[in-house]
């Protein structure tokens, strides 16, 4: 992996709280992919025999290689410890119907087009190549979290080494934890519904489609966008235009957005009852890791 750059200026209680979570949190990365003794030292969870929290790499149905990237968050206040998760597949991203391919760049911006000379000049002018499926994902996320990596700068790179990260290799994501680039992301605790063995369960998660840098927190305590109105009013607005906690809120609540149960509020713990639209949500057949 190559990172590199300008650096960008400007802008006690140890034991997990193992307590559903629901809301907006600001949080340091602590851990990815971390081993079993990590598991045990650094996040202080002990993991059940039959576990397979730490086996990432896989093969799917269709013989592809298959990674799961797991990044350990620390929110700041009470330090309760979230993981959220990334699925990247050794497979080219295309469109449904295979009409255009998605590209990213040495920053790890993507851009769609069904031909390497349509795409936008700002794009194109960095090196870049055809993504793979769930790169986007995890970039997002990234460059969120090395927040101060000038990304305007010419000389600037975030770039994986792809095969070398397919064999799990996650090194040089872990050697950023803590670094110059490393800065606090705010992430929203999710609950998931989920159908596993004939029963509903619900699980801690976090939305993995969409993170924020730790100074947009502030604008959810001063507007409420979970009312309609509101959310309407952003969709009205040009994407280039909206501000980046707006983009987040049009993220979320779209029509590819999050199927959990959320709150843009301040982490709070989660009340079933809250949760009145339960039994109409996505349910999904994945459960826990662990």
């Amino acid at each position: 992996m190559a990172i590199g750059g300008n650096k960008r200026e400007g802008n006690s209680n140890s034991q997990q709280d193992y307590s559903k979570k629901v809301g907006l949190f600001e949080a340091k990365v602590i851990a990815i992919n971390p081993t079993l003794e990590e598991y045990n030292d650094k996040l202080e969870i002990e993991l059940k025999e039959d576990s397979k929290a730490t086996q990432y790499l896989g093969t799917n149905n269709d013989g592809n290689i298959t990674l799961r990237v797991d990044f350990w968050l620390q929110e700041v206040k009470n330090l309760d410890k979230f993981k959220v998760s990334f699925f990247l597949e050794n497979k080219l991203k295309v469109n449904k119907d295979s009409t255009k391919k998605q590209y990213i760049n040495n920053i790890g911006t993507t851009s769609w087009a069904s031909d390497i000379n349509d795409l936008p000049e700002w794009f194109a002018s960095r090196d870049h190549r055809v993504a793979f499926v769930g790169e986007e994902e995890l970039y997002n996320f990234v460059r969120t979290w090395l927040g101060n990596l000038d990304y305007r700068d010419a000389s600037t790179v975030l770039q994986i080494d792809w095969k070398l990260f397919m064999k799990g290799n996650v090194r040089d994501l872990k050697d950023q934890i803590d670094g110059e680039y490393a800065t606090n992301v705010v992430a929203l605790a999710t609950i998931k519904t989920v159908e596993k063995e004939g029963e509903i369960k619900e699980y801690q998660n976090v939305y993995n489609k969409a993170f924020l840098p730790a100074y947009a927190l502030k604008q959810f305590r001063l507007i409420d966008y979970s009312k309609p109105d509101v959310q309407n009013n952003l969709r009205t607005k040009k994407n280039k235009d909206l501000k980046v906690h707006e983009r987040f809120v049009v993220n979320v609540t779209g029509e590819y957005g999050c199927r959990d149960f959320y709150t843009f509020k301040d982490l709070r713990d989660y009340n079933a009852e809250d949760n009145v639209v339960a039994s109409d949500s996505v349910i999904s057949s994945e459960g826990s890791d662990y």
